[in-house]
């Protein structure tokens, strides 16, 4: 059974973390039945040190000693990159909007093998907490819905759970290094967001300015109510919408939950008191108080993970695996040609159904993409039909090659995607329609118009192709 090594580094406001994990996979259809190939065991294997996120100055990251931070750790924990299969490099929360987000993701790329994703997004950071923190898990085995909040230095990002599966995500500019303090308690720092949220209760703060006690726990009060408000059914307050993180999906949980966890740097004052008042330099532990304060802890689950969650949940759960009925295969017709992979990055284009069989305005709807991508190439996603006939799929098939082959650059494949198990008869279908170019025709998995794919080399001999389905944000 093959045994895929993952790297999850995440760039937090607050802190760098990298972790190892393993991932079994396997064929786990029985005995003459079609194959279905999963991820049957996921292990970690290393977690390393919590380091303070290096910054030159308030706007930039430092990259190179980030680069040696992330170093350091493959070092401790005896791994070159060479041997990492897959992973997955967040910059997350008030880091991702550090003017040089893009340069620190091409230094760190590296250290990822040559299958990584690099993102920035507040939904999947959300998703990977959850993940990381075992909410998810604990949603499927209680049957039950769970929120898990991330509450880190810059944001909190919430994932919602039903029985396991995802149902919505937010993100909200609340966090423990909103305020910044000297050990006295003379503020350094007053993040735009703290500063309105200060405004609505009469209080205004000021780099240089002691605040009282008092007015600090009133502030840390009115946050924790703003997060407990952003899980409860309802419309958004316009205190709550003026602090929604930019990029981040509108969260409106449609009913209550069952759970609630806590991960994240904050998560740690949440579950533990006795921590100094400015003991980390910041509000994280008067903002941990409050939340601590309003809870109902018959309905508080403690996590597997806190201030690890994403880091965790990124090595863990970043990788997908496609659907058995897969075709891949070069323009000599070798069915199952490997040297295709890895493809990288790769924007991911949903065409409107109406022009589905209209090959030339698919086609000019097709390049239109790529240029504004600035990209080679594009995997075409389709929901699809569960059973179409033999027919109507050939039409399909001889409309996306026509149009994917009058747009493409030369010597790029027909890349294809569908949700539904019609890759490999799909792809088979398309290929004699552009004979000059290699085909890869996957499916099993769904992706958006903001989503981009990591495509790995095959698997158990070509039974499935790993993919990594990212959202990648910068400013």
């Amino acid at each position: 059974m093959p045994q895929l090594t993952s790297v999850g580094i995440d760039v937090g406001t607050s802190t760098t973390q990298v972790a190892f994990s393993a991932l079994r996979v396997e064929n786990t259809a029985g005995f003459a039945r079609a194959p279905r190939v999963d991820i049957t065991e996921k292990r970690v294997l290393y977690q390393g040190e919590s380091h303070e996120t290096p910054l030159l100055g308030a706007s930039r990251i430092d990259a190179d000693k980030l680069r040696d931070i992330v170093g350091s750790e493959f070092a401790r924990a005896g791994v070159t990159p060479g041997i990492v299969d897959t992973g997955a490099v967040i910059i997350t929360g008030e880091s991702a909007r550090k003017e040089n987000a893009a340069a620190v993701l091409e230094a760190l790329g590296g250290f990822a093998g040559e299958f990584v994703v690099s993102a920035a997004g507040p939904d999947l950071e959300a998703r990977m907490a959850g993940q990381g923190s075992g909410a998810q898990a604990a949603s499927k085995a209680k049957r039950c819905r769970v929120t898990n909040l991330d509450v880190g230095g810059g944001t909190t990002n919430i994932a919602i759970f039903a029985n396991g599966v995802l149902d919505a995500v937010g993100c909200y500019d609340v966090g423990g290094r909103q305020l910044r303090f000297t050990p006295a308690g003379q503020l350094t720092y007053v993040s735009e967001s703290a500063g309105k949220i200060a405004k609505a209760i009469g209080l205004h703060l000021r780099v240089g300015d002691t605040p009282s006690l008092a007015s600090l726990r009133s502030l840390a009060r009115i946050m924790a109510q703003l997060l407990e408000d952003s899980v409860a059914p309802g419309g958004m307050s316009p205190l709550l919408a003026s602090v929604k993180t930019k990029g981040s999906s509108d969260l409106n949980p449609n009913r209550p939950v069952d759970f609630v966890s806590y991960s994240g740097g904050v998560a740690d004052c949440v579950y533990h008191t006795g921590h100094g008042r400015f003991a980390f330099g910041d509000f994280g532990v008067l903002l941990g108080e409050a939340i601590r304060a309003g809870l109902d802890f018959t309905r508080v689950l403690t996590p597997a993970q806190t201030i690890r969650a994403t880091v965790i949940g990124a090595g863990l759960h970043s990788l997908r695996l496609s659907g058995s009925t897969v075709l891949f295969q070069s323009t000599a017709k070798r069915c199952g040609d490997a040297s295709l992979f890895p493809l990288k990055n790769l924007p991911v284009f949903c065409p409107p159904v109406e022009i589905l069989e209209n090959p030339t305005a698919l086609a000019e709807r097709f390049s239109w993409f790529l240029r504004q991508n600035d990209a080679a190439n594009a995997v075409l996603f389709l929901e699809g039909e569960p059973s179409p006939g033999y027919a109507a799929l050939g039409r399909l098939a001889a409309c996306l090659a026509r149009a994917l082959d009058a747009a493409l650059p030369p010597g790029e494949p027909l890349l294809l995607l569908a949700y539904h198990d019609i890759g490999k008869a799909l792809g088979q279908l398309a290929a004699p329609h552009a004979p000059a170019r290699a085909v890869i025709s996957l499916d099993g998995l769904r992706a958006g118009p903001n989503d981009f794919l990591d495509l790995g080399r095959p698997v158990l001999n070509g039974l499935a192709v790993p993919v990594v389905v990212k959202t990648l944000i910068l400013p």
